[in-house]
């Protein structure tokens, strides 16, 4: 194990909606010259026995051993070009099945068992696939369809409403003058780096849901679908 990144501190993995769990850890990394630290989230959603690990988050020993009295992972999902640096440790692990957006390649080198497609099945049996189409990298969000309709996004949605423990005190500064602490917000370096269309929002939004559990921020329940759209034609204006 000792090939793959170290476990970074982490919360508790805590149940968000009936065997849909969430833990939020930290992100290292260097970025414009700059060293970084800040909070990103792993989903776990449970079908049946089987548990499939969504913008994964390396846990340590004790977080692990939570993990499996859960059930057993099956499948690793990668819905975002700019994360999965702790998904070849959870592949190797659990010799678990990895799937990814079409064109996307992990830096490890490692290769995706199975492709993300809205057309074919999906390791979640009650969940569909939204893929971006006008983005310069690729995306997808998973919607599931439990209590009204649940989004899983990576990097596309957030939902920083403030910083929380996993911030350094220089990325806390530079995010703040960046626009990352927003509620409902649309990914500022995303946004950079994919340049969405409009279009593709207009797309998501006519999904029904109520909930977005993102890469990046606290679940926002209830008012996701209402809040993203006022995001959307807030930025798209």
């Amino acid at each position: 194990m000792s090939a793959f990144p170290s476990a970074l501190p982490h919360g508790p993995l805590e149940e968000i909606f009936p065997n849909v769990f969430f833990v939020t850890g930290a992100m290292e990394t260097r970025l414009m010259d700059a060293d970084w630290c800040f909070s990103r989230n792993m989903t776990v959603v449970r079908d049946g026995e089987r548990l499939i690990v969504i913008n994964s988050v390396r846990l340590d020993e004790a977080g692990l051993a939570a993990l499996d009295r859960l059930g057993r992972v099956t499948d690793v999902v990668r819905l975002g070009a700019l994360h999965g640096r702790d998904d070849p440790f959870y592949v190797e692990h659990y010799q678990a099945r990895y799937w990814a957006m079409p064109g996307m390649t992990h830096e490890s080198g490692l290769p995706a068992d199975e492709t993300l497609s809205p057309d074919d099945e999906l390791p979640i049996r009650d969940a569909q696939l939204f893929r971006f189409h006008t983005t310069t990298i690729p995306e997808g969000i998973l919607r599931i369809d439990r209590d009204g309709g649940i989004l899983v996004a990576c990097d596309a949605l957030q939902n920083w409403v403030e910083p929380d423990a996993f911030f350094s005190a220089d990325s806390i500064e530079r995010m703040q003058a960046m626009g990352f602490f927003t509620p409902a917000n649309i990914g500022p370096l995303w946004m950079q780096n994919a340049e969405p269309g409009r279009e593709d929002f207009d797309r998501l939004l006519t999904l029904d849901f109520r909930h977005a559990l993102c890469g990046h921020g606290a679940p926002l329940r209830d008012t996701a679908r209402e809040d993203y759209t006022a995001t959307v034609d807030r930025l798209f204006s």
